[in-house]
């Protein structure tokens, strides 16, 4: 079974994936990822298993406080990037493999946490997405935590008229799709119209996390309305601005009438004490 779909491979093969969580929008995504990341998750030398982790852009700065970290990335590209970053960083994770997030070649409950960052967008298959969420339940420990990211089913409407994509007549046939179907295709030759994904409404990520096995989910805003704003990037570049901004939107990520305005939400789960791994 190929491990990932050759236009998703080919999207993440020109290497932009750090580039985008250096801006402004992509590192507002990176601090609230990480703030959420702290207030959940049990004291280090904890074992985290990051699932679709990349370039290591959340499994370095983990191993920096102490957490054993195992990465797991079906792009070799992004494997080669997460040696080379854990270096230069002085830390060393615990493992870093190819992998598929339907078939982790990792043991039973042996995981304090699960990271899935990445996953779920390009599963578009609901019983793909069903199959990495149980795996991560499979790994995971009694009372083990989840953090499974998705996009929002409004992200290509709301970025598109951010950005000045949607005055383009194609990509407003992508939005179309992404909104009646939440199965977003870019069959241009534009990179910056992403790849093919899919995109969740809160509530359907919600449902799909319970589904799988987990209890106690809660769903959070990441960005919230924010990124899209015409005067984001002002604001953000003024550290006073930028410091009460990530203060409110922790106030605002529960808020259930706001959450499909974020371009990521994430749900934090837990596997229960008592239930079974399949």
């Amino acid at each position: 079974m190929r491990r990932i779909a050759k236009e998703i491979e080919a999207h993440y093969l020109e290497g932009k994936e750090w580039e985008r969580l250096s801006g402004p929008v992509g590192e507002l995504e990176r601090l609230r990822t990480q703030a959420i990341l702290a207030r959940h998750l049990p004291p280090a030398p904890a074992v985290i298993v990051d699932v679709g982790g990349g370039a290591g852009a959340y499994a370095v700065p983990l191993a920096k406080r102490g957490y054993q970290v195992h990465l797991i990335d079906p792009v070799q590209l992004h494997l080669e990037q997460a040696h080379s970053y854990a270096a230069k960083s002085g830390v060393t994770l615990a493992s870093i493999v190819r992998g598929d997030a339907r078939h982790l070649d990792f043991p039973r409950s042996r995981a304090d946490a699960v990271l899935l960052f990445g996953p779920l967008y390009h599963l578009v298959r609901r019983s793909d997405r069903f199959r990495a969420l149980r795996e991560a339940r499979r790994v995971l420990k009694p009372h083990g935590v989840l953090f499974a990211a998705s996009i929002s089913r409004f992200a290509s409407l709301l970025d598109g008229l951010a950005r000045g994509f949607f005055q383009d007549p194609e990509f407003r046939k992508i939005v179309e799709a992404d909104l009646a179907r939440g199965v977003h295709r870019n069959e241009t030759d534009k990179p910056s119209y992403f790849t093919t994904a899919y995109f969740h409404r809160p509530g359907e990520l919600a449902a799909e996390v319970s589904k799988a096995g987990f209890g106690d989910v809660q769903i959070l805003a990441i960005e919230g309305p924010a990124w899209s704003t015409a005067r984001f990037g002002p604001a953000w570049r003024d550290r006073e601005q930028r410091e009460k901004l990530l203060e409110l939107l922790s106030w605002i990520e529960s808020e259930s009438s706001l959450q499909g305005a974020s371009a990521h939400v994430m749900a934090v789960a837990f596997r229960p004490r008592n239930h079974r791994t399949a």
